[in-house]
């Protein structure tokens, strides 16, 4: 259904994750990968999704050779909590504290996503409550070693292991959490003309 309605467009998934490159298959949406380089900073006092709304334009920005048919797909996710914004960590002692700050508590996943052609540009955005159960410090360095979170916001994969076993609820979209609002997307590119 989608690919028929995307099918006067060349989609560009600009994102190396591979569970947004995933989704993007099982939407069954014809796409092709291109990857720039952006220095991913905010100015300070951006809030939340200000933050990610922010970031999906900064990436759709270093993209200045959109040609006519093109469709660019940009986004961002975040973990916002008690007023921070964790993004990826750095190494095991970062991604440690990351989680060792989560536990026994709710936070935010926050994604961004930017639809962009030569003529508009669209930026959507999602939220979702995550509750974390109290961590252990042995499940949190058996989850580092096992599973290298370096490239998770939050230092988390909610469709991992530590998602199993430290996750008690979420409030809203699950897929959200795992990198793409896919429902908001999808209803933006349906009304595609």
């Amino acid at each position: 259904m989608l690919k028929q309605k995307l099918k006067e467009h060349h989609v560009i998934l600009a994102s190396g994750s591979p569970r947004r490159q995933q989704f993007f298959k099982d939407l069954d949406i014809d796409f092709s990968i291109q990857l720039k380089t952006v220095e991913e900073r905010y100015p300070k006092e951006l809030k939340a999704a200000e933050i990610t709304d922010f970031l999906a334009d900064l990436k759709s920005k270093a993209f200045t050779d959109l040609q006519q048919k093109d469709l660019l797909i940009t986004s961002d996710t975040i973990v916002w909590l008690e007023g921070t914004a964790l993004g990826k960590p750095k190494d095991a002692k970062e991604a440690f504290d990351m989680l060792k700050r989560l536990s026994g508590k709710k936070h935010e996943v926050i994604t961004s996503v930017s639809i962009k052609s030569t003529s508009f540009q669209k930026i959507i955005n999602d939220s979702t409550t995550v509750n974390f159960k109290e961590l252990t410090d042995e499940e949190i360095h058996y989850y580092i070693n096992n599973y290298k979170p370096y490239d998770k916001a939050g230092a988390y994969g909610i469709q991992e292991w530590i998602g199993f076993i430290g996750i008690e609820s979420i409030e809203g979209s699950y897929f959200n959490v795992v990198g793409l609002p896919v429902h908001k997307l999808y209803e933006e590119l349906m009304k595609l003309t």
